[in-house]
């Protein structure tokens, strides 16, 4: 006599899908999923269950009964089932493995969601554009795109959010808490991508191209910027004169030349400036600090433009051109002196 006999000769079977039970008692409870029997009502709220041990599970969610109990940190559960998957946090084990990559899993949720990443199953669509979703949340977190519903709302100034994440980055700005630290420096940052764009300056890594001249930066925003010198796009401009600017902050410092803003200013003397980088280059007037030193004679300076200035001197470089004979000098304001020499000759001939 096969396995398979054996089962049909001593088990029960379900009339409707053939499915096999030890017991008889069985064959009942399992076809309330066909006929949709649901005789267990909370006393409570009214829902329904199939099975009175559900009943009982959900009636915890009013009493507040906790009755499993993990013994390694004493935290309570109103399941049985949630307790020993708590537990695993403590132990390590991960029973769930993929069939595919092998990487194991706490939780069998989990595994199956992580699954769906090598065969690229989307079973969860928006009722709205179509859009299809690996998890539920994600696809929650998407309708909210289309109604507008921001349900995590921060206690502090009342602004609202349509995802967790974004409310639980949002209240670091009132906390100043910065829970990602760099593993190299151990500088600590209140968000993610901060502390991963930091990293990069430990490792190197410039991840984004120019596509025209190959330049390489860490960061995206820096790229695109950095394109426009290409393009010569100048997307922000001045509500008051029209000037343009490739990036909205030096438009921001231009409009500060119209209102006469000065919100910049020194502790040591109170001078007040219209950029960040000018009152940093003035506090260096009170503290005497030369940040930038030149690579072959050790000279410093307070600016950086100095440093360059000064670095002239020992490549012979001269960047600067006569219009009129062509001479070349090392600096800015002497090729302006030099173009004076050609004007006054000129009001002298005449």
């Amino acid at each position: 006599m096969s396995y398979k006999s054996n089962i049909e000769k001593n088990s029960y079977s379900c009339e409707v899908c053939g499915s096999f039970f030890t017991k008889k008692h069985y064959v009942s409870i399992h076809m309330r999923t066909h006929t949709g029997e649901k005789p267990f009502a909370c006393e409570v709220c009214g829902s329904s269950f199939t099975m009175k041990q559900h009943m009982l599970q959900h009636m915890r969610t009013h009493t507040g009964e906790k009755p499993y109990s993990c013994e390694i940190c004493g935290y309570s559960f109103t399941q049985k089932q949630s307790m020993l998957r708590h537990i695993r946090t403590h132990t390590g084990e991960k029973p769930y493995s993929c069939e595919v990559c092998c990487s194991s899993f706490t939780q069998k949720p989990h595994m199956l969601q992580h699954m769906r990443t090598h065969t690229g199953e989307k079973p969860y669509s928006c009722e709205v554009c179509g859009n299809s979703f690996k998890t539920k949340p994600h696809m929650l977190q998407h309708m909210r795109t289309h109604t507008g519903e921001k349900p995590y709302s921060c206690k502090i100034c009342d602004s609202s959010f349509a995802r967790k994440e974004s409310m639980l980055r949002h209240i670091r700005m009132h906390t100043g808490e910065k829970i990602y630290s760099c593993e190299i420096c151990g500088c600590s940052f209140s968000q993610k991508s901060h502390m991963l764009q930091h990293m990069q300056t430990h490792t190197g890594e410039k991840p984004y191209s120019c596509e025209v001249c190959s330049s390489s930066f860490r960061r995206k925003q820096h790229m695109l910027q950095h394109m426009r010198m290409h393009t010569e796009e100048k997307p922000y401009s001045c509500e008051i004169c029209g000037s343009s600017f490739r990036r909205k902050q030096h438009m921001f410092e231009h409009m500060r030349m119209h209102t006469g803003e000065k919100p910049y200013s020194c502790e040591i003397c109170g001078s007040s400036f219209t950029q960040k980088h000018s009152v940093l280059q003035h506090i260096r007037i009170h503290t005497g600090e030369k940040p930038y030193s030149c690579e072959v004679c050790g000279s410093s300076f307070t600016e950086k433009k100095d440093m360059l200035r000064h670095m002239r001197t020992h490549t012979g470089e001269k960047p600067y051109s006569c219009e009129v004979c062509g001479s070349l000098f090392a600096r800015k304001d002497h090729m302006l002196r030099h173009m004076r020499t050609h004007t006054e000759k000129k009001q002298c001939t005449q």
